[in-house]
């Protein structure tokens, strides 16, 4: 089908609920995509942090295959081997106790926050299921996840709200400490705030979070959605931070491409969840969890490393193009947020950059940046040459 013709279906037959780019992609190889016509472009994208491993690998692909012509699905009444294997792989290279699967990040934040409820609850009763989270946060997009979102402008239209929130300021301890009452449970956070701008946290402000949270019997529950799997240069973020979560959710890159998610708990609370308190038909899907189990296997050390690499080596690139239109890179691994300065918005600017044949991505009001982990050096260095091609000839402020 031709663009006009796949967009003509999309205008009939489709929810609008997303502001698409004018491309329609049709197939890729490693972190190179090409459109229904034909046309090539470098991938910064990677679907929003999930296709982690770029596109066409050879060895995902067997991986699914494989397990498509023994088992595609049987629900969780039942014991499959790759579910079991996923969730061995994940606890082994964390140190956690042990892993339920769903399918979305979103999913894995409601699950989060139930499994903190229901410990409160079991062991406090009742008044006591509160949830922390921070200003500028993103945890999903149900009304539960959108109510732990500490974003104003997501707050609207779908009232009413999911109660049992309050927000404190990032990096802030003492906002912590003032938005804390008797009837708080746990703190919710995001190690590098995604959507909201690609902003890491600081280090001793989550070690001193985390020490509170022990102090008061709060659970700590991260969410590594964008950034685990890889994403920052380790396994999961958390384990630069030097912390011991009491849960963990992920998803975007498990699967490599299919939809995955889950969370992971520590001893303290792997027995929180018990038969008929919480489920998904679709949770720990035979194939996802294939290709979960191939992911974790091809992202290894030496990959890790690769990672820290290419990320450093392309926020140097782009610092060192000082570009009127760009100001401050941060982030961590190949997770990157650029600030954006002049009068054009990060909206106008991904355009361009779509136009020109770079795939990128926005995040609270700069650019993201989100490679396929496999991102070769070519690839890179094409990439950061449309990039400086393009954005050139817009001016600062």
């Amino acid at each position: 089908m031709t663009f006009e013709e796949i967009k003509a279906l999309d205008e009939q037959y489709v929810m609008h609920s997303y502001g698409r780019f004018q491309v329609a992609i049709d197939h890729g190889k490693g972190a190179t995509l090409w459109d229904v016509n034909g046309r090539e472009y470098i991938d910064f994208t990677s679907g929003i942090g999930v296709c982690s491993l770029g596109y066409a690998d050879e060895g995902w692909q067997k991986a699914i295959a494989a397990q498509t012509a023994k088992l595609g699905h049987i629900s969780n009444l039942f014991y499959t081997e790759p579910y079991a294997k996923a969730a061995q792989k994940l606890c082994t290279r964390t140190g956690m106790s042990n892993a339920m699967f769903a399918n979305s990040g979103a999913e894995a934040n409601e699950a989060m926050i139930k499994l903190a409820r229901k410990y409160s609850y079991d062991k406090y009763g009742k008044g006591r299921g509160t949830v922390i989270t921070l200003h500028n946060s993103f945890h999903g997009r149900t009304i539960t996840t959108l109510a732990a979102t500490g974003q104003d402008k997501f707050h609207d239209y779908f009232f009413p709200f999911t109660e049992g929130f309050r927000y404190a300021d990032a990096n802030n301890l003492d906002s912590v400490e003032e938005v804390a009452g008797h009837d708080v449970c746990a703190v919710m956070m995001e190690l590098v705030q995604g959507e909201g701008g690609v902003l890491p946290l600081d280090e001793k402000f989550v070690q001193d979070v985390a020490d509170l949270c022990k102090k008061r019997d709060w659970l700590l529950l991260i969410d590594e959605v964008q950034t685990g799997v890889g994403r920052t240069g380790t396994l999961f973020a958390f384990q630069q931070y030097g912390i011991e979560p009491d849960v963990v959710s992920f998803a975007k890159g498990i699967a490599g491409g299919l939809p995955f998610g889950g969370v992971m708990a520590n001893e303290k609370c792997r027995n929180v969840f018990t038969p008929g308190t919480h489920g998904t038909t679709f949770g720990g899907n035979p194939v996802s969890a294939a290709a979960a189990c191939y992911v974790l296997d091809t992202i290894d050390e030496d990959l890790l490393k690769q990672v820290k690499e290419k990320g450093a080596y392309i926020r140097a690139a782009v610092e060192e193009m000082d570009l009127p239109c760009l100001g401050q890179v941060r982030g961590l691994g190949m997770m990157l947020g650029v600030e954006i300065k002049g009068e054009k918005t990060n909206r106008e600017l991904a355009a361009a950059l779509i136009d020109n044949g770079l795939l990128c991505l926005t995040a609270g009001p700069g650019l993201r940046f989100l490679p396929p982990l496999v991102i070769t050096r070519e690839e890179i260095d094409k990439g950061l040459a449309i990039l400086r091609g393009t954005l050139s000839q817009f001016k600062g402020v």
